[in-house]
């Protein structure tokens, strides 16, 4: 007779960002409500979110910097009120869940473009090299979600809860870095001798960003890995 085989234990992602999500939740749910009862759909804000973004992205690439980090924020801060609204109304969908990714990695990516234009504009090329690394690790940090997920590792907003960097803590670093220049002396060239303090804190917020990605995308390796492991003992 044969011992029957004892399924894995269930994998769930480490809890230390869900009480920071549960929590901001919380904080967005009544606008969601008012939203809908403005007639604002989920898809509506999407597209509002992206052509904010849009916006966001001009005005970097005009280097004005306290502007760009006001209303890239503004514009990312849509992906949680389409989101909300869906929630809130129980129109959640397959379709809105895809505009939602698509365009938000579509918005992130402008912004990032924007950025890259205007350090280049003002010939401070570290920071346009910084933004395009920036750019870089961000889509490798929702590419890692989506991956796990289409495999069925922690689907829902499990994959979102791994990690240091979800997408709400590089808004906020690039919108500080971007504010941040735009205070303290904009732009400028470092081999002049014109690196100026804003110049020190959009590469120091873009430097970030680019760590924390990483990080990010190996801890979610990581938790893939030990889910594959764990499903591996429970078969042998």
């Amino acid at each position: 007779m044969t011992d029957p085989i004892t399924p894995p234990a269930p994998t769930t992602p480490p809890t230390s960002a869900t009480p920071r999500r549960d929590a901001l939740r919380k904080l967005v749910e009544p606008v969601a409500k008012r939203m809908a009862g403005a007639g604002l759909t989920p898809n509506s804000l999407t597209l509002i979110g992206f052509g904010v973004a849009g916006v966001g992205a001009l005005v970097a690439a005009a280097e004005w910097w306290l502007l760009a980090g006001i209303v890239a924020t503004i514009g990312s801060a849509f992906d949680m009120f389409d989101g909300a609204v869906a929630r809130v109304t129980g129109t959640v969908s397959m379709l809105g869940a895809f505009m939602d990714s698509t365009f938000d990695r579509w918005g992130e990516a402008v912004v990032y473009l924007g950025i890259v234009i205007g350090c280049t504009r003002a010939g401070f090329d570290v920071g346009a090299w910084l933004a395009a690394a920036a750019m870089g690790s961000a889509f490798m940090v929702s590419y890692a979600r989506a991956r796990a997920e289409s495999l069925g590792c922690a689907p829902g907003k499990g994959m979102a809860a791994v990690g240091l960097a979800p997408r709400e803590v590089r808004v906020a670093i690039l919108g500080l870095g971007l504010v941040g220049a735009g205070l303290f002396g904009g732009v400028g060239p470092a081999s002049t001798g014109d690196l100026t303090t804003g110049s020190i804190i959009l590469a120091v917020a873009l430097g970030l960003i680019v760590i924390l990605a990483t990080v990010t995308v190996i801890q979610r390796i990581m938790f893939v890995v030990k889910l594959s492991d764990s499903e591996v003992d429970g078969r042998s």
